[in-house]
């Protein structure tokens, strides 16, 4: 299968062919560990698990690399603040970290590697930059020099001498050129340092993902993916000391996912509208952020707002819905009946799901597109299901347990649907319930006691408790097996 990327590098679609036949290797930047993960996090974690879901779905082998950030300013910085060893928050935000991911079903990476595990690795690549005369050092301190890379600015796009006009030294820094930038920082008072041929200190930003991609993936590999943001500089730096080291291509494929804003503004603590995952997730179920966030082409902005991830919620119940219910229905009549046009239809569109899927997603991971075939699936499935509960026939009931296997397996190779159907809406009935401030225990002694007035034939009591039910968004059905219930789905 022919898969199409949108190459930052190039700024084009191009056909995707790893170095390695059936085998691919990528490499995405990961946290900074000195905070909850935010919405913004969570969309890059899951669009890029969803690539490689993708990947893995269509038969490739993929090595995927995710680093950790566990040494950086603002790590030293959030310590000072708290009182604790920067080793320490690195940790702990880390676990925050996975158990954020965990539950949003995030895959792990094949590997995960964090900078302060390979300083030897990062000393050896700075070595090998200083002997080839693209880096120098200063009192302790290690600078690139940009001026000795031609190609500077290639995936951002930028001119030296348009960088030049904004550059400047900042106090303490003892570079030669504005430009440079730092691989290895001189140590300072109380702040954690490794020893190095240049003294005491800890590497810089942009060297750690340079020396860890080379030791997991090789000097070249296929897909190097992050946030917007990271294209300028640490992407662009990434590129320059990894091909002036080695004098090889770095990555082949840039990716690059785009900004989440909220309330069509962009997120700030100051503005108050910074949401944390462990925030969202007190609200809403993981796989709701989890559809939302793919709702859009990756490389599209995405507000977040209430309204939004309510309609995600909504569409995520039909999903669901469907499929347990196509899970009773298959079980059921086996008899043979004409099928109608209108079914024939339906069918057709079942059965087209999987190529229209693939389709989609093999154009740049086109998740959006790739959902709105799913939804089309989900209203086909409702259609056959209407008619088979009316006429049910063995040829229906078929088409009905293969377009339900479909929707489910597609589902799930973008992480969704990863529930026992009724077990998922049972579980999401009662959040509801817990948001009318009702217990699925007072909601039981309710339709039992309606029961008992039903048997009295006391109609008025058995009709003011449906009611009353019903206008919280609860909906009652009477079954030979007794009275079972579910939410208005406008209400989810």
């Amino acid at each position: 299968m022919e898969i199409r990327l949108y190459n930052t590098l190039t700024r084009t679609k191009e056909v995707f062919q790893p170095l390695e036949t059936g085998n691919v290797r990528m490499y995405v930047c990961g946290i900074t560990a000195y905070d909850r993960c935010h919405i913004g996090h969570a969309r890059s974690a899951i669009v890029f698990d969803a690539m490689v879901r993708y990947l893995k779905a269509i038969g490739l082998n993929v090595t995927f690399i995710r680093n950790f950030t566990d040494i950086d300013d603002k790590i030293i910085a959030r310590a000072k603040q708290e009182g604790i060893d920067s080793k320490a928050l690195a940790e702990r935000e880390i676990r925050h970290y996975y158990e954020d991911m965990d539950r949003l079903g995030v895959l792990h990476a094949t590997f995960e590697p964090k900078a302060t595990e390979h300083i030897q690795e990062i000393i050896d690549m700075i070595r090998l930059l200083i002997k080839k005369g693209h880096a120098y050092e200063a009192e302790g301190d290690v600078y690139f020099a940009v001026r000795t890379f031609p190609d500077y600015g290639k995936l951002s796009n930028r001119k030296l001498d348009e960088l030049k006009a904004g550059a400047r030294i900042e106090p303490g820094e003892k570079k030669k050129d504005p430009l440079d930038f730092a691989l290895w920082k001189a140590a300072k008072p109380e702040e954690p340092a490794w020893d190095s041929p240049w003294g005491k200190g800890r590497p810089g930003w942009h060297i750690e993902c340079s020396a860890m991609s080379r030791k997991y993936l090789g000097d070249t590999f296929d897909i190097h993916g992050g946030g917007l943001d990271l294209i300028f500089p640490h992407h662009e730096n990434e590129i320059a000391q990894s091909e002036a080291a080695t004098g090889k291509p770095f990555a082949r494929y840039w990716l690059h996912n785009g900004f989440v804003t909220i309330n069509n503004e962009k997120m700030s603590k100051s503005l108050g509208n910074f949401i944390t995952i462990q925030e969202i997730l007190t609200r809403h179920h993981p796989e709701t952020l989890r559809l939302f966030l793919l709702s859009k082409h990756y490389r599209s902005p995405l507000d977040y707002s209430e309204e939004a991830i309510s309609n995600a919620r909504t569409a995520l119940w039909r999903i669901y819905s469907a499929i347990a219910e196509a899970n009773h229905l298959t079980a059921q009549c086996k008899k043979e009946r004409p099928i109608s046009e209108s079914a024939k239809v339906n069918m057709a569109i079942l059965q087209d799901i999987p190529a229209r899927f693939h389709q989609h997603m093999s154009d740049d991971f086109n998740t959006a597109g790739a959902l709105g075939v799913i939804f089309e699936g989900v209203k086909a499935l409702n259609r056959l299901m209407q008619e088979a509960n009316q006429t049910p026939s063995q040829a229906l009931l078929s088409a009905i347990t293969k377009g339900a296997q479909s929707i489910q397996d597609l589902s799930q190779v973008l992480g969704l649907l990863q529930q026992e159907p009724l077990r998922f809406l049972h579980d999401y009935n009662l959040e509801y319930l817990a948001r009318q401030g009702m217990s699925e225990a007072h909601l039981q002694a309710l339709i039992e006691k309606r029961a008992a007035a039903r048997q009295q034939k006391d109609w008025g009591t058995a009709d003011a408790i449906r009611s009353e039910l019903e206008a919280k968004g609860i909906l009652l059905k009477d079954t030979p097996q007794g009275t079972t219930w579910t939410v208005k789905e406008k209400e989810l």
